[in-house]
């Protein structure tokens, strides 16, 4: 069940309080004073905090900031004395979800929980984007329910709703410009242009005037003023892809038109203002960059006020046939009118091929697949990822990649994976079973399930 923050300072209270909370199935962390309150908040992430307004060493309003530096997407309840309500408005106009008088009435406590969780719940899956809600606001959805990608989800969700830069890092194929939209529809510049550039598909003669344009007249051919992303992107947001490929030449431009907010196009005489957002992303080590003088230290500090890992595939195991199951049924109607399904087996590999191509390879496949196919129900063999005969089927299920210590690994995940969803399966669930029959300790099967997403 969601950790909860209670912060109370009489121990009477606090107590019943713990007892209620975890009475109705709630992990509960205490707090004796706002200045351990601070502390907690900055060392463990909770899903909602119960704070008391009147405190020693600081006071509710000091943890309510506090947690919304650290995460704006967390609820934070208050509650009051009666003769305190003028500081319960204030901290509900300072974000505070709602705030509860006391005497604490148990049922409505819980009441009120239960609602902060849920409205939180519900801000994070819109995130991950419902149909619906992706097709109301027209991008693509970002699929999963790993760990890993409700981590990066709730990034996002905090820092969309700032001004703040982004930069977006992740091997390639991993959905950069889908966060980079999730970025831009999220935030208040919604309604405004997103645009992209790929700095990597200009020539390095033409992207000073693709960013920021030119006027008529300074250069040959130059017969009409062009206006750059940078203008074409007003009031919205311009996401600038491979920013590691942009020559060192335009990277000082670029850092002024960040800092200052004005380009200079091609041959003007005057700076012209500019409100944009800048979403970056790389899948270069730009650190590494830095160091070799192939990128400048001062844009790289300026794009990285909010740096956010995208997860390769691999590290989203639970989210791959979810994805293979969306791409199957979408591009089955666009290519052959129906939905396409997957067999068990075309599971199987799926599941077993390393993807290090991640997200884009996974989709590519299930194209191939959907075009290839005789039936609409995908197969090993329509995908690509394995070869005919039976005995190298296994084998050419199985990424082979990397050094053999990378291979073991792999390999070891693998057979450790299946071997506990057989004996899973085996055992209708029990994990007591299970864990006898795997020859390991019950704690150590609760860690390799949670470790497989299993």
């Amino acid at each position: 069940m969601p950790d909860i923050l209670l912060v109370e300072d009489k121990d009477s209270l606090r107590r019943v309080l713990r007892l209620t909370l975890e009475a109705a199935g709630y992990t509960v962390t205490e707090a004796a004073d706002a200045r351990a309150a601070l502390n907690e908040i900055a060392t463990a992430p909770h899903k909602l905090i119960l704070t008391d307004l009147r405190m020693p060493n600081g006071s509710g309003l000091d943890v309510l900031r506090a947690a919304r530096a650290a995460d704006g997407s967390m609820p934070v309840i208050v509650m009051t004395a009666f003769g305190s309500i003028d500081e319960a408005v204030q901290a509900m106009k300072d974000g505070a979800h709602d705030f509860l008088q006391k005497p604490v009435d148990s049922n409505h406590l819980l009441l009120l929980v239960e609602r902060a969780l849920e409205q939180a719940r519900l801000r994070t899956e819109n995130i991950l984007l419902r149909e619906e809600w992706s097709r109301r606001y027209g991008f693509p959805r970002i699929i999963g329910e790993s760990e890993a990608i409700k981590r990066a989800v709730s990034e996002i969700q905090r820092v969309a709703q700032t001004e703040a830069t982004v930069l977006l890092l992740g091997e390639s194929g991993t959905g950069k410009e889908l966060f980079a939209r999730a970025v831009h529809h999220l935030s208040d510049r919604r309604d405004k242009p997103f645009v992209a550039v790929n700095c990597a598909a200009i020539p390095e003669t033409l992207i000073e005037n693709e960013l920021f344009g030119h006027e008529r007249g300074a250069f040959t051919g130059a017969n009409d003023r062009r206006l750059g992303k940078f203008e074409l992107a007003s009031s919205g947001t311009v996401f600038l892809d491979e920013i590691g490929e942009l020559p060192l030449a335009v990277q000082g431009k670029l850092l002024r038109a960040i800092e200052e907010r004005v380009v200079d196009r091609i041959g003007g005489r005057a700076p012209v203002p500019v409100d944009v957002r800048v979403v970056a992303a790389t899948n270069k080590d730009l650190k590494t960059a830095v160091e070799t003088g192939e990128f400048r230290r001062d844009l790289y500090f300026r794009l990285a006020v909010f740096p956010l890992e995208i997860p390769p595939l691999r590290e989203r195991e639970s989210d791959i046939l979810m994805l293979a199951k969306h791409f199957a049924a979408q591009l089955g109607k666009e290519l052959r009118k129906r939905e396409a399904t997957l067999s068990d087996a075309a599971c199987a590999a799926l599941q077993a091929h390393h993807w290090p191509g991640n997200v884009r390879e996974l989709e590519n496949a299930i194209e191939r697949a959907c075009i290839l196919s005789d039936s609409m129900v995908l197969e090993p063999k329509d995908l690509g990822l394995a070869a005919s005969g039976e005995n190298s089927e296994a084998l050419n299920l199985f990424d082979l990649s990397g050094t053999l210590s990378d291979v073991g690994q792999r390999a070891l995940r693998f057979v450790e994976r299946n071997k506990i969803r057989e004996a899973l399966k085996k055992s209708e669930g029990n994990k007591g079973r299970a864990a006898e029959e795997l020859g390991v300790s019950y704690k150590t099967l609760l860690t390799k399930i949670k470790d497989y997403n299993l």
